[in-house]
């Protein structure tokens, strides 16, 4: 059975790389300030890329609110890397080939009734207009996203748990949880 992380509990502590930086611990991150977690599928879903876009698009938002973000992608770093490189992307993509970082907060995949919905499609149709294409398939084409925000304290303040592989907040609904919190 799947863990579920709730707001209100201590989020489960985890150390990641990123494909430039080794071993961050979630903890240190959120003492700093508070953090989300992005659960996306792999760099090279379109979706995912889109969603990545939009995030360095608004990023000077998310500093403002004072929030760090971390992408929690099942891609290998080395292809992150060659399609980004550190300087193009201002906040955290974590490294979880393994799901091991999905699993710890329980983050599934789901089934092919999650994957071809209508606002899939329609979220598919978007980021092939804006000129994102799939590239490499890597982990689970079925894994649902997920977003949560961990508080200073390490307590999570917002928990989301995608009901199809395109379900993420967008970024204003992001932000505005994030004031109300």
């Amino acid at each position: 059975m799947k863990q579920t992380i709730t707001a209100g509990i201590i989020a489960p502590n985890y150390t990641f790389n990123t494909p430039w930086k080794q071993s961050i611990r979630l903890s240190d991150m959120a003492k700093e300030r508070r953090t989300y977690l992005i659960f996306l599928r792999y760099m090279g879903c379109p979706l995912c890329q889109m969603k990545i876009s939009r995030l360095k698009k608004e990023w000077r938002r998310f500093q403002e609110a004072n929030l760090n973000v971390v992408v929690v992608l099942q891609s290998e770093p080395e292809i992150i890397t060659s399609q980004v490189s550190e300087n193009e992307i201002p906040f955290h993509i974590a490294c979880d080939p393994d799901e091991t970082f999905f699993h710890l907060y329980g983050v599934m995949p789901g089934s092919i009734f999650r994957y071809a919905t209508p606002s899939v499609i329609k979220k598919a149709m978007q980021a092939k207009k804006m000129g994102f294409s799939h590239g490499k398939s890597e982990g689970n084409e079925m894994q649902l996203p997920a977003v949560f925000l961990i508080g200073q304290d390490m307590k999570v303040e917002y928990a989301y748990y995608g009901r199809n592989v395109g379900d993420v907040p967008d970024n204003d609904d992001l932000l505005a949880t994030a004031s109300v919190s």
